[in-house]
């Protein structure tokens, strides 16, 4: 079969249309696009969109549930506590699709709304043993490959990673040109930290198939385990953006790999 670029639309109530043309490795660009749908707290539908697709595939929503390489999560409810086996991936254990990918290609997820200013994003991967119905993400396997707290004070301000989603609705991150080949899980995560001592995960995973030439795979400090990795006390999550005074923010869980 021949590798394309992959679009993945979730544009219509949590829906995507998928695709694949032949150029996929040669333009190394694929972009995800998450939704976000009416809810009491939360607007959440992950979307995953890849750019220039001549067909397209249903992306997933609770009530339709069509074929998708989004893990299918139940509902829109907030995941508010990181020891909660739904801040993996909302829920979501398990898609039909996965998407082919070249390593150092880049991955831009984009979110039809947002309403946080404050907190970071945090872009990981999680290499699977084998094949993708038998990867549960378990285990201390977790990477980031990308992430973006506070860039200037103060904490109550604009210059967030999430204010930078508010205000493109996108987020682009690279997958490590020196990372090996094989299964593997994204997972792009929002942390809303706008009430103190009330964090709001919002998390979504996807299926892809990394190609390349690549032979690392990072270990030791960079890896973290999900759900748990950090304290529900870690000052990056507990943090009060409006009382504190404190000038600098570190996000929780490993720095980021880079290959």
């Amino acid at each position: 079969m021949q590798s394309g670029n992959l679009v993945v639309d979730f544009s219509t109530q949590g829906h995507i249309p998928y695709s694949i043309s032949p150029n996929l490795l040669l333009q190394h660009h694929i972009l995800f696009q998450p939704l976000y749908l009416p809810h009491p707290q939360r607007k959440h539908t992950l979307v995953h969109f890849f750019s220039n697709i001549p067909h397209r595939y249903e992306g997933f929503a609770p009530s339709t549930g069509p074929k998708t390489i989004q893990r299918q999560w139940p509902d829109y409810n907030p995941t508010t506590s990181i020891n909660d086996k739904k801040v993996m991936c909302n829920g979501g254990t398990s898609a039909d699709l996965n998407a082919t990918v070249g390593a150092g290609s880049k991955i831009k997820a984009i979110w039809k709304q947002w309403t946080h200013e404050q907190g970071p994003v945090m872009v990981w991967m999680y290499k699977c043993s084998g094949n993708f119905k038998q990867c549960d993400g378990s285990g201390t396997n977790w990477f980031k490959i990308d992430q973006e707290g506070m860039t200037a004070p103060p904490l109550s301000g604009r210059s967030w990673g999430t204010a930078k989603v508010y205000k493109n609705l996108y987020w682009e991150s690279t997958i490590p040109a020196s990372l090996a080949p094989g299964n593997y899980l994204i997972r792009h995560e929002l942390l809303a930290l706008h009430q103190a001592n009330a964090p709001q995960f919002y998390a979504e995973c996807a299926q892809i198939t990394v190609t390349g030439s690549g032979t690392k795979t990072p270990s030791g400090a960079y890896l973290a385990k999900i759900p748990g990795y950090a304290a529900q006390s870690d000052p990056g999550i507990t943090v009060d953006t409006y009382g504190s005074k404190a000038t600098t923010y570190k996000c929780p869980g490993p720095d980021v790999w880079t290959g």
